[in-house]
């Protein structure tokens, strides 16, 4: 069988393609770096729309594999919008980096692939990026009318509002979201050891204390009182009547078979099974 040729390498490598890319952005590029085995370059904001349309073009990297946001709430930009390419022609991918704050929008790359738009909608759904020129912007994964934005760091583990079906209304109502009690304080000690402190009750609980184990010496005593020793002491009643020697005597077991006597002879002319057949058969032949 003939082998067959794919113009697309088996594994793809890295080399030279960090300082070629580095070169053809340019001004564009803010860092290049090779991280766990990939290409991270770092671009500037408004020019990402030219970088990817730049690397689409001239470099083969053909589809948008994926988005994805990030938040770091310590920087003055928190967040950075990830974009995953791919060359089929040469099986390499690279990841293209930007950063921005909530309030200052991405370029959209709408332009350069249509399924930026869903990804693009993704993002500012869970993170609140806001991407200039994508006409529809829309949420994609949360409810209508939810609030916030559930991946930033700061949105809180329980939301900021609970949704039920009324029956009264007949319809999904958002209520504030009300904790049944509030957060306690725990300082992850074994329950089976005790904590060094008394929790919040158990001073109105009357435990008596705890004395020395009690030992008896004789069976008499049995550690409940004296009643219940003198009690123990009394003198039992006679045994039942069936422990009583009786006048009757035991009729004993049977006597063995070798000592009983013959059994009388059987009536009939003849006594074995063998001579008793015979004598069918000859009856039946006459």
């Amino acid at each position: 069988m003939a082998a067959v040729l794919h113009s697309a390498p088996r594994f793809a490598s890295n080399e030279g393609v960090k300082d070629a890319l580095s070169t053809a952005l340019g001004a564009m590029l803010v860092s290049a770096k090779e991280e766990h085995g990939e290409i991270v370059l770092t671009v500037k904001r408004a020019s990402i729309e030219d970088v990817l349309r730049l690397l689409r073009d001239e470099h083969d990297y053909q589809q948008l594999m994926e988005m994805a946001g990030v938040d770091y709430p310590g920087r003055a930009e928190r967040f950075e919008v990830v974009y995953m390419l791919l060359s089929l022609t040469r099986n390499h991918r690279v990841m293209v980096k930007v950063s921005t704050d909530e309030a200052t929008p991405v370029p959209t790359v709408t332009t350069l692939w249509p399924n930026a738009g869903w990804l693009e909608r993704e993002v500012f759904d869970m993170f609140g990026v806001l991407f200039d020129g994508n006409t529809d912007l829309r949420r994609i994964l949360t409810d209508y009318g939810f609030e916030g934005h559930p991946f930033r760091k700061d949105f809180p583990l329980t939301g900021y509002h609970e949704l039920r079906y009324s029956e009264e209304e007949k319809r999904v109502v958002y209520e504030p979201v009300q904790l049944a009690q509030d957060f306690r304080s725990f300082d992850f000690m074994s329950p089976w050891e005790g904590a060094d402190y008394i929790l919040p009750g158990d001073e109105k609980a009357d435990v008596p204390p705890v004395a020395e184990p009690m030992t008896t010496e004789k069976p008499s005593q049995t550690g409940a009182g004296a009643k219940a020793d003198a009690k123990a002491a009394e003198k039992k009643s006679a045994g039942a009547p069936a422990e009583k020697d009786s006048d009757t005597k035991d009729a004993g077991a049977p006597d063995p078979t070798e000592d009983r006597p013959d059994e009388p002879a059987r009536k009939g002319s003849v006594t074995g099974t063998k001579a008793a057949t015979e004598t069918d058969k000859k009856e039946e032949g006459e």
